[in-house]
């Protein structure tokens, strides 16, 4: 079980209510409710911070056709995009997932010998957590996105039990040195403080526990992520009418990013390299001989905390 904390104050929250359907704060008197089996774990002032951002993402992931309203759709991630819509996006995914899998996840498993609790930050419609749910652990899936056809409320679909929690990444309600790893899944890019958001699930990770960076952009050179995050908000502006740029996030990670963090936090980078096929490996080399930016690259980035002396 979760032991949940106040993302106010950090004091412990207790279940109340008849069905035990909320949680309490006795210290700052915030309650939070459990609706449609989603924790709703943003203060007010904090969900209308994130308002413009939740409406507009959502309506970029209804033109795109995103989601479904049936279970096997859901059941079927990522292996297979049962709609037809976005094979190669979810293809990509799945070659993550098996990385995650065969590099992180088994070897851990064999180290602890126990079910693991995992945080799975960004979690989208929850088809991560519902795979390493199958497998055992003990999931609390984060995101802003509470629909039920691409946010948590999607949990329903799933054949394994998880904690969907509509939570910030800097300000998770959940008490400190409980969790075996955390997993941003496709989404440590959209932080506005890296250093922010990975101070605070560091705080929740157990002092042997690891972190893993999914599936955000990286790039050798600065300019060019930079470059693709201008490239992408013309894109959405002449399609969508807007931006889609609500929250200042950071948007992509480089050498000398990653390097930064892991100096400040006493951490060691593992990196890891799905094999995406052979035109993907191509990808650079193309952009190269056409003199276009350098192609975003998806690599695992699996972090330990160094040992103490």
């Amino acid at each position: 079980m979760w032991q949940w904390a106040c993302p106010v104050c950090r004091r412990l929250l207790m279940l109340s209510g008849v069905t035990e359907d909320r949680l309490r704060c006795s210290d700052c008197g915030m309650e939070y409710p459990c609706k449609d089996g989603v924790w709703r774990m943003l203060p007010p002032e904090r969900l209308a911070a994130f308002r413009q951002f939740i409406q507009e993402y959502e309506a970029i992931r209804r033109a795109e056709g995103r989601g479904s309203s049936e279970a096997a759709y859901y059941r079927a991630l990522p292996e297979r995009d049962l709609s037809g819509r976005w094979k190669r996006d979810w293809a990509i995914r799945a070659r993550s997932y098996i990385a995650l899998v065969e590099q992180v996840i088994v070897p851990f498993e064999r180290e602890r010998a126990r079910a693991l609790k995992i945080l799975d930050l960004g979690a989208g419609n929850g088809w991560l957590s519902g795979r390493l749910a199958q497998r055992g652990h003990e999931l609390a899936a984060i995101d802003l996105l509470t629909n039920a056809w691409d946010g948590l409320g999607a949990h329903i679909h799933y054949l394994a039990h998880f904690t969907p929690i509509q939570a910030e990444f800097d300000r998770l309600p959940l008490a400190d040195d409980q969790a075996d790893l955390a997993i941003f899944n496709a989404s440590f890019h959209y932080s506005v403080d890296y250093y922010r958001s990975l101070d605070e699930v560091l705080r929740i990770l157990k002092a042997d526990g690891k972190v893993v960076i999914l599936d955000s952009p990286w790039y050798a050179d600065a300019q060019s992520g930079e470059q693709m995050a201008r490239e992408r908000e013309m894109h959405f502006t002449l399609r969508y009418g807007f931006p889609s740029n609500a929250l200042p996030s950071q948007n992509y990670l480089t050498e000398k990013r990653l390097a930064d963090l892991a100096q400040h936090f006493g951490l060691r980078w593992r990196r890891i390299a799905p094999y995406y096929g052979i035109r993907w490996a191509l990808r650079p080399w193309l952009a190269r001989l056409h003199r276009r930016r350098e192609p975003a690259q998806f690599y695992l980035w699996a972090g330990e905390r160094l040992a103490s002396d």
